[in-house]
């Protein structure tokens, strides 16, 4: 028999079980989360597994079905429905000047836009976001899963320059609002940080 590996830095679920890595199944603790609200915000430290987390989420909202082969939330998921989902990362990039967040955002919303089929409409990123959510609930008949990595990182990331900083939380603001605004629109969201 082969040697599991450690999955060592690896924050992609499909990754961990495809390649045969050791797993802890918290299957069960997601469930709960998902059964438990609609909207969750985690503040959690560096390297605590937020982003496997959030991927996990993904994978099951979108119904990957063979990749919980063996695992709690295998038999307790209807895995005849899948979810959209937008999976939002701030944690590739640095953010110390105010071009940063807006050309992350739009290339991210540009890839979603096209994975569904969306014309782009807006020039700002919160009316695109906005139209994704709207659009993809009438386009499919369900209800949009967001998920977003390391919400506070283009803030954090600038915190030694006080404009950016605070440029980049304005910036934000407008465009986190659309998750409360187009609530109707959404199935579950998660937001991650450190602060």
């Amino acid at each position: 028999m082969k040697q599991r590996k450690l999955p060592i830095g690896i924050q992609s679920f499909a990754k961990i079980r495809s390649d045969n890595y050791y797993y802890v199944d918290k299957t069960a603790l997601a469930l709960e989360l998902v059964e438990g609200a609609s909207h969750y915000f985690l503040s959690r430290p560096r390297r605590f597994g937020k982003s496997l987390l959030l991927d996990t989420l993904k994978e099951l909202f979108e119904g990957n079905e063979p990749l919980f082969q063996g695992l709690a939330a295998h038999h307790q998921w209807d895995w005849s429905v899948k979810y959209p989902v937008l999976r939002f990362s701030f944690s590739g990039e640095k953010f110390q000047d105010t071009e940063g967040l807006p050309n992350i955002l739009d290339a991210q919303l540009s890839h979603m836009e096209e994975k569904y089929g969306i014309r782009k409409r807006f020039d700002h990123v919160g009316g695109r976001f906005s139209d994704l959510l709207i659009k993809i609930h009438q386009q499919t008949g369900r209800r949009v899963v967001v998920l977003v990595d390391e919400y506070d990182k283009p803030i954090l990331d600038a915190i030694r320059l006080p404009d950016v900083a605070r440029a980049n939380r304005d910036f934000l603001r407008g465009f986190y609002s659309n998750i409360k605004e187009y609530d109707a629109n959404i199935k579950f969201s998660l937001l991650t940080g450190v602060s």
